[in-house]
């Protein structure tokens, strides 16, 4: 994994985290990073596991819609533990 892989990751990352929270509530560039980059993988994991195909074409967006999907996931099981 390459810097420019990681940059990648990282802005998919802020843009699934900054969505969630104007879907569920939420601020701060920090708290978007950390919920989009565990969203991704939340949503990644979960969209292998039940065989999901969201039919997009464009690889970035078809990314940054799964993470955004796992961030959302992410703050409401978050929310439902606190």
């Amino acid at each position: 994994m390459n810097a420019r892989d990681i940059a990648v990751m990282c802005l998919i990352g802020i843009v699934a985290g900054w969505l969630a929270s104007m879907i569920v509530g939420g601020s701060g560039l920090l708290r978007y990073l950390i919920t989009g980059l565990v969203g991704s993988f939340a949503g990644g994991f979960l969209f292998k596991q039940f065989g999901i195909s969201l039919g997009i074409r464009n690889e970035l967006v078809r990314e940054i819609v799964v993470a955004t999907i796992g961030a959302i996931f992410v703050v409401i099981a978050a929310r439902l533990i606190a």
